[in-house]
This record gives structure tokens, sequence and C-alpha cells, in this order.
């Protein structure tokens, strides 16, 4: 395997899409391409916020699944580590240096129960979720075994309908399991409410997040009766932070997104009405794709179809231009409505996907650009991790 810390070993082209000192136009399409200076301006703005409003901020790294993202969010947002949602992305987020690591998702299968045991000998933190009290045998178990601690939250289902217990008996229940379990620490909550993020109105993600700080602090404060502080009371996105932040219960946002921006986040409203990527946070991320054909006089074809992009979420837009616009893909092509003839055989569009999160894990590398020039290139280190 080559070293990815020696770019000089690749081939333009064949092994990466570029290397640090090209221009931008000689980029390699079609591949990821992240504008450095929006990207550091939306990781200090979210730092500064979270900052200035008392809570740490813990980045979501399934959304980039980059070690670089991540370290930069860290030094550049003071981040206080990642999620993952998988045992195998938070591997490789401790291996690359992250020292406090949550897997805000369940563990159960006995082979992964193992190998999160061991991720503390890498050096992390490491946390994990639960919403079963027969999980907590088998956590116990493993931390034993290894001679580890894993920290656990009892996950709370405020809304989203997926994983997570309903009730505040049962949050009460599953952290006394865990805060007598051998090898095992309590930690606090997982309170997640991901249904709501991407809600076109402020004030209709505002009613559903309110019924959520309603359950988690009855459940705080049911906990603390019992004896039982919470270090962690987590949750937050992209869509909703700012109302867990001024709600004095949570203390920790889980937010992703807010980085890159892509196209069906960039749409919601923020509290003035306005779209949330118009003035809160700039379009970083994007995928760069070339004309190959212009065979059509309304019509170019781009190289970026549905195998450089999950379109889950609606097709990407091109950024920057209204007069041409992407209608649909395939595999290997896109189809771009060029009804003016504004574009030619390799000129290059950059895309806004409409789903950052599984268009990042298409991908091997990003691109860091900035003033026009390649500045930087990162592999995507968790990429195809889904285990």
């Amino acid at each position: 395997m080559k070293d990815m810390t020696n770019l000089d070993d690749f081939e333009v082209g064949y092994d990466i899409p570029a290397k640090p000192g090209m221009d931008e136009a000689d980029i390699q399409t079609p591949c990821l391409v992240l504008d450095l200076d929006a990207l550091e301006r939306n990781i200090k703005k979210m730092g500064d916020y979270a900052a200035s409003h008392g809570m740490r901020h813990r980045v979501h790294g399934k959304m980039h699944k980059s070690v670089d993202v991540a370290k930069l969010q860290e030094s550049l947002g003071g981040s206080c580590g990642v999620c993952c949602q998988k045992v195998s992305e938070a591997e490789v987020f401790a291996r690359g240096g992250i020292k406090d690591v949550l897997v805000s998702n369940q563990v159960r299968d006995p082979a992964k129960i193992n190998r999160l045991a061991r991720l503390p000998k890498l050096g992390a933190r490491t946390i994990v979720c639960v919403d079963d009290v027969a999980n907590v045998a088998d956590l116990s178990a493993a931390a034993v075994k290894h001679g580890t601690e894993i920290e656990c939250l009892v996950e709370i289902d405020c809304g989203a309908g997926r994983c997570g217990v309903t009730t505040t008996p049962a949050v009460v229940d599953i952290a006394k399991a865990i805060d007598t379990a051998e090898g095992l620490k309590f930690s606090g909550i997982q309170a997640y409410q991901g249904a709501m993020q991407h809600m076109d109105s402020y004030d209709d993600r505002k009613a559903k997040l309110d019924v959520a700080v309603a359950m988690v602090k009855d459940a705080v404060d049911s906990l603390k009766s019992e004896g039982l502080e919470c270090d962690i009371v987590g949750g937050g996105g992209t869509g909703s932070y700012y109302f867990e932040s001024t709600s004095g219960v949570y203390n920790e946002l889980q937010c992703g997104s807010y980085a890159f921006m892509d196209a069906d986040y960039g749409r919601i409203l923020d509290k003035d009405g306005n779209r949330i990527d118009q003035g809160e946070w700039e379009n970083a991320f994007f995928i760069l794709t070339s004309v190959m054909s212009h065979a059509k006089a309304d019509k170019a074809i781009v190289d970026a179809g549905l195998k450089a992009q999950s379109v889950d979420s609606g097709l990407p837009v091109i950024f920057g231009r209204t007069d041409v616009e992407y209608v649909k893909c395939s595999d290997e092509h896109g189809v771009v409505m060029d009804p003016t003839g504004a574009l030619q055989v390799n000129d290059k569009l950059k895309l806004v996907p409409g789903h950052c999160d599984p268009t990042a894990n298409v991908h091997d590398w990003y691109v860091g650009v900035r003033n026009g020039k390649v500045e930087t290139v990162w592999p995507v280190s968790a990429r195809g991790h889904a285990y």
C-alpha cells in the first residue's frame, strides 16, 4: 500500500485528481473540491457560536469521514471530539489521533463490541449509545476482557423514530445498569432529533425540538434524583443547534453538515425566513465536473453522474450560475440544460450535491483549493468503513 503522506508517489489522473500547486482548472474530474476559505469560515463560526453559548461541539465525522477535516475542526473550531456511526469509522479517527470518540449509535454484534472495547487502547476516550439493558452486560464483558473502560450514553428517541427509548423510567433503568456494570461508566444522554433537521420552517423545527427538550429535561432531572449526573447531554444538528444551545438542558452539540453545506440543508429557512446557505453558512463542498459532450445544442453532458454523488435528497445544484441547470443523471452522465449554448466541451462546473454525507463516501480524495490553486489533497479517510 502506498504512503498517502507522500503525494509525489501518486500520478494525477490515475491515483489522485490533483496535486498541491496545480491550477484549479487542471483538476481531474469528477472529484470533490473544498473551498478552504469557506470551510474555515464555517468551522470557526460554529466554534465561536458554541463557545459563546457555553456548549461543547462534538463534530459529526460521518459527514466528511476525514481525519484531516476533523483535525481542522479541532484546531480552528475548538471541537471536543467526533461522533461516528460505525465502529470502523471510530477506529479510523482514533488511529488518526482524535482523542475523544463517540459512536452515536448502538453496537450489538459481538465482534463489533469486541473491537469497540479495544478502542481505548488507541488512546481515545470511547463512548457508545445504549437503548437496551441487555446490551449492558455484553459491553461490560468486553471492557473487562480488554481491561478498558467504555463510557455509555442512554439514547432517547425524541422524535426521530429510530433508535432510543421513549420513556424516562426506561432511561433510568438503563443508566442504573450501566452505573453498576464493571468496565462501564454512565456518562449521560444522547438525544438527537434527526427527523426535523430538514423541515423548511424555523417555527416547525422549533416546535419539534420543544418536545425533545421537555423529554430530555425530565430524564436529566429523574437521573439526578437517583444520584446520576450527566456529563454529556448531546444532540443538535445544523438545522437545530440554536434550539439545543439555548435550552438550558443540552451541553453538547453534534453538528455536521454546517461545515460543507449541501443543497438539501441549504434550502431550509432561518428565523428571518432566509435560506441558511445565503448568510448563515457558505457552500464549501462541491463536485467538480467537466462537460464531455455538447452534441445537442441545448444540452451539455457532464462526467458526474450517479456514481459521483448521492441523489437521495435531490439532484445537485450548479453553483454560481442560473443560466444552466443539472436536470438528470445516469451512472456516468449528468445532463445539463444549456438553452443558450453557454457551455463548451471541457468547461468545468461546480455542483452542490443534494446530500453531502453519502456523496463524500463515494470518493477517495478531497482537493482543497484556495485562490484558484490546489493547496492540499486529503484522503477521505473512513470512506467505505460501514461495519
